[in-house]
């Protein structure tokens, strides 16, 4: 399959701009905005709404897979939670394995972990030493959302010290007044988003 946004030729296809827009006009439509979550003065924006669509939520696995599918990614790793409800349909697309990176304390056996700031708090991340990452495996990073990159930069070290190539990160929503995105490129991962949301996007 072609580069998205171009023909099979090579030539520029001119209306692939108008269906990226399209399709990411149509993801925000069903991404609800939760105010005061988790902490009071976060507008938290709430994916299920897309998940709870079939077409929606396909047409979004779809397109992350295929900005991604010349990378030539090895294995898709998700972000605990929702890095897994998009990874695991952009993996089976691809048709690779899945990767789960967790929470403290939630995979058994021998793991590595990375602790990272977060907007509101502190958290950490874990993977299982026994995931098929080793030196130069080729691995894509989904997750939900960007907003300060925290989790994402943790993942990427996570798969950096297993020997692992991350060759690329991808969004459903980008949040770009915050340094998430412009973070993660400063480590040298191209970085995709479907949509992004604004303070002023209601």
């Amino acid at each position: 399959m072609g580069h998205p946004g171009r023909m099979e030729s090579g030539t520029p296809d001119p209306g692939a701009r108008g269906r990226a827009e399209g399709l990411a006009t149509r993801i925000k439509s069903l991404i609800r905005a939760v105010p005061d979550f988790p902490i009071p003065g976060i507008r938290f924006r709430d994916v299920m709404g897309l998940v709870e669509d079939a077409d929606g939520f396909r047409a979004a696995t779809v397109a992350l897979a295929r900005r991604f599918r010349e990378a030539m990614p090895e294995v898709v790793v998700g972000i605990e939670a929702r890095g897994f409800i998009f990874g695991v349909p952009v993996a089976q697309e691809l048709g690779v394995g899945f990767v789960p990176v967790r929470k403290a304390g939630k995979l058994p056996g021998e793991v590595r972990g990375v602790d990272y700031d977060l907007e509101y708090g502190t958290a950490r991340v874990e993977m299982q030493v026994v995931a098929p990452i080793g030196a130069g495996t080729r691995v894509l990073l989904i997750d939900d959302l960007v907003a300060t990159g925290g989790s994402a930069a943790a993942a990427i070290e996570l798969i950096r010290g297993m020997g692992g190539e991350v060759v690329g990160a991808g969004f459903v929503v980008d949040l770009p007044e915050l340094p998430g995105a412009s973070r993660l490129r400063g480590l040298g991962v191209e970085v995709f988003a479907l949509c992004g949301f604004s303070a002023a996007d209601p």
